[in-house]
């Protein structure tokens, strides 16, 4: 024998019944497992042939067995076992003692439980065989597995449901649905239980299965949405590859029915009518046609046109994408006395057009539309409508600018008056003929005040003054030649004394406010009378400026430092008018290169050297200076003035914090007491008899005595405590009449006791009574700096003891 088996092996008794049937004994030889016997070993051999070994390491057990007797499964054997009882077999490992059990002597394995192999599908154990007496392992212990055999007892299921597919309509037969599948628990590689196989219980007459692959497809090539939307198809699967006894289950599938454009849009109404006021501006509504489409989605979005030439000139249609509808808007003014009633064709077509279904027919609808136009009462309309009107600023008043014409546009075609709207002719320059339109001036025009003039002209019925119409007019006021060119500065120009002849001093260039059509013109000339002609020329050089050119040899200007000229300017008319200007020529000192240096004039030297600009931002510069300096000695006198305002009135504030520390009971020299002493007659206090004093009888040189007295506070007649009481009750009266500041919240002390209470004092430290009962001994356990203190108080009991005695 192989080694590790020792002799031993097992041997498995595996559906004896059937073996015996056969005539023969189903024998394999062992491939693993130990204790299974080799070739050539002598146990091998019954009958003169070789026996081989069992593969007994692998036992099978039928599922679901319902039988009332423990199902038998198998038998291990030890070939040493001898039949004598003395070997103990065992398992142990899945289900062992529970759902397998064992004969110890026999090695019998029964199942006691009923097995399902949908749940579990084998079991692994292990056998051992033991010495009975011993308990000892006769053989090593060996792994075995137990089968559960399948039977059909489960039926296919669809566990991926609800199924819901799509197909599109009018699709060919055999388009491909969807698919579906079914699951079986039984084991598919044993017969035919797992085998399913599909078929068609509802729904037949329109889709198919595939038996196989569960493919769904459609039988008919109508489908139409429109007529059904949705199929339900109940599709059964079954077991035994669909034998006589199989198992089976069914599942029900909805199919939808999507749609595609195979429906034209079609107007519900061949004409439509509609109405509208003619005074409508262009964009009003004048109504909704919608064009019915069976399909859905995408497939109704539809455009509305006009497919005639009066509809597109007068009207405009829109597609409302949210409703599809189409809308029909005013695309320009209406008029009900030119045409009455507007007839035109809107035609309605899809957008997205499917080429397989144009052979249905076009997919396009066409319906009449008529649009009545009603009658209102219009306000006049201005005819000419234009807007400029032109006169002269000579004109006279009362001259006649224009005449605005305005026409009752209505069948009654009432009379029209004409107004101004004075809103717009405040000065009220115009004025119009109520009846005739005619436009007249109202006041003397000046077309260099004011060019243009625009006003709105009013026309109404003359019987309904609500129908106005507006029409805005501009009007140009022309130019006439009243104004003389003047020089366009007063010129002024300088010359040194060593100038030549013939050198260019000035140019001159002139204004005019009037404005010919034919452009300006302008001549320069020296007037007869003018005195300084000689020493200076004027050349017009035709381009409306003139030059001014020395004519003598050097000037001194300490003869004469400054000369007038006089200058005539005349415009070109008509008529032509002219003016009189005056250049002024300063003559002053030059250097080499002709610079100037000075000139007599004072003002025109300060020019020369600071210009106006730099003396007027010096003249800034030191006001801001002075500003400042006046608004800091503002705001100190103003601090200043603010706290010795707070300083006088508000004196709960000031608090004064002395740092310095007394010499203590010892120190009588640091301060003068006596003035402290002044506010209070302590005369009074040792003498009366109010107080507790010491009597007439008491020695008045006795220091001791003035030192044991602890005189309490009172009042002295000569001080005057009005100031205070005076001062507080005003603070109070000013916090009370103030309502709109905030309680002032202060802790507050004053110097200041009203007058004596009728109720004498209780402490017993301010008692003078000769029949005090206070024992101050204790003071003297107080330590040294308590010492004085005890000592005078001492003194005062031992006095008042005595005296009592």
């Amino acid at each position: 024998m192989a080694k590790g088996l020792q002799g031993f092996s097992w041997t498995m008794l595996l559906l004896l019944c059937a073996l015996q049937e056969l005539g023969s004994w189903a024998v394999h030889t062992a491939a693993e497992g130990p204790g299974l016997g080799q070739p050539g070993d002598p146990a091998l051999l019954v009958s003169g042939r070789v026996k081989r070994g069992w593969v007994w390491n692998q036992f099978f057990v039928v599922e679901e067995y319902t039988g009332t007797e423990p199902l038998y499964v198998g038998k291990i054997h030890s070939d040493s076992d001898e039949g004598d009882g003395s070997i103990k077999y065992t398992i142990s490992g899945e289900g062992a003692g529970t759902i397998f059990l064992i004969d110890e002597i026999t090695g019998d394995i029964h199942a006691t439980e009923r097995l399902d192999r949908e749940q579990k599908t084998f079991y692994t154990l292990r056998a051992q065989a033991r010495d009975r007496q011993t308990d000892q392992l006769l053989e090593p212990e060996s792994e075995f597995i137990i089968k559960v055999q399948d039977i059909n007892d489960s039926e296919p299921r669809f566990l991926e449901g609800p199924y819901i597919g799509s197909v599109a309509e009018l699709s060919p037969v055999g388009t491909s649905v969807m698919q579906v599948m079914a699951s079986d628990a039984d084991d598919p590689t044993y017969g035919s239980s797992a085998r399913v196989v599909y078929s068609v219980l509802e729904g037949e007459q329109h889709f198919t299965v595939d038996s196989k692959t569960g493919v769904i497809r459609t039988a008919v090539a109508d489908l139409d949405r429109e007529t059904q939307d949705r199929y339900e198809v109940v599709i059964r699967a079954t077991d035994m590859a669909g034998q006589l006894g199989g198992l089976s289950g069914s599942t029900t599938v909805t199919i939808v029915v999507t749609d595609v454009n195979d429906n034209p849009p079609r107007f519900p109404q061949k004409m439509y009518q509609f109405s509208i006021v003619e005074t409508a501006p262009v964009g009003t509504a004048i109504g909704r046609v919608k064009a019915e489409d069976s399909d859905v989605g995408e497939n109704t979005d539809m455009t509305y046109q006009m497919k005639d030439e009066e509809g597109v000139e007068m009207f405009k249609v829109t597609t409302d994408s949210n409703t599809q509808e189409a809308v029909i808007t005013v695309q320009k003014p209406l008029d009900y006395e030119s045409k009455k009633v507007h007839t035109v064709v809107v035609e309605a077509l899809n957008k997205f057009v499917d080429p397989r279904f144009v052979d249905l027919g076009t997919f396009r609808d066409q319906t009449i539309v008529r649009v009545s136009v009603l009658d209102v009462d219009e306000p006049p309309e201005f005819r000419p409508p234009s807007n400029l009107m032109e006169v002269q600023e000579d004109a006279q008043v009362g001259s006649v600018v224009g005449v605005v014409t305005a026409l009752d546009p209505d069948t009654a075609n009432h009379p029209v008056r004409y107004a101004i709207d004075r809103s717009t002719d405040t000065e009220r320059i115009f004025d119009i003929d109520a009846n005739t339109g005619a436009i007249v001036t109202g006041k003397v025009l000046d077309r260099e005040t004011a060019g243009w003039h625009n006003i709105t002209v009013l026309a109404m019925e003359a019987d309904n003054h609500s129908q106005v119409s507006r029409a805005s007019l501009r009007i140009r006021i022309l130019d006439v030649n009243d104004n003389p060119p003047e020089l366009a500065t007063p010129y002024e120009a300088a010359v040194c004394e060593d100038a030549k002849p013939g050198q260019l001093i000035q140019t001159i260039s002139v204004v005019d406010r009037d404005e010919p059509q034919g452009g300006h013109r302008f001549y320069f000339t020296l007037p007869p009378e003018a005195t300084n002609s000689h020493h200076f020329s004027l050349l017009d050089i035709k381009d409306n400026t003139a030059a001014v050119h020395t004519q003598r040899v050097g000037f001194n200007r300490q003869e004469q430092d400054v000369y007038l000229l006089p200058i005539l300017v005349v415009d070109s008319g008509p008529p032509p008018l002219s003016s009189t200007g005056t250049l002024t020529i300063r003559i002053c000192g030059c250097d080499s290169n002709g610079a100037i240096q000075s000139c007599n004039s004072t003002a025109y030297a300060m020019s020369a050297t600071l210009s106006p600009g730099a003396l007027i931002a010096l003249l800034v510069c030191v006001l801001i200076l002075i500003v400042l300096v006046l608004l800091i000695l503002t705001l100190k006198r103003h601090h200043k003035s603010h706290l010795t305002s707070e300083d006088d009135e508000d004196m709960r504030d000031n608090v004064i914090k002395y740092n310095d520390e007394g010499g203590g009971e010892q120190d009588t020299e640091a301060y003068d007491m006596s003035a402290l002493r002044s506010l209070y007659d302590f005369s009074e206090i040792k003498g009366g008899d109010g107080g507790g004093g010491l009597g007439e009888g008491s020695p008045s040189g006795n220091p001791a005595s003035e030192r044991h007295a602890l005189p309490q506070w009172v009042q002295s007649p000569d001080l005057d405590f009005s100031v205070f009481r005076d001062y507080i009750c005003r603070k109070v009266e000013q916090a009370d009449e103030d309502l709109s500041v905030p309680p002032y919240d202060s802790f507050q002390t004053y110097a200041f006791e009203g007058s004596d209470s009728p109720v004498l004092s209780l402490s017993s430290i301010n008692t003078w009574s000769s029949s005090s009962e206070q024992d101050f001994s204790y003071l003297g356990a107080w330590g040294p700096r308590f010492r004085q203190l005890a000592a005078l108080y001492a003194g005062r009991r031992g006095e008042e003891d005595s005296e009592e005695s």
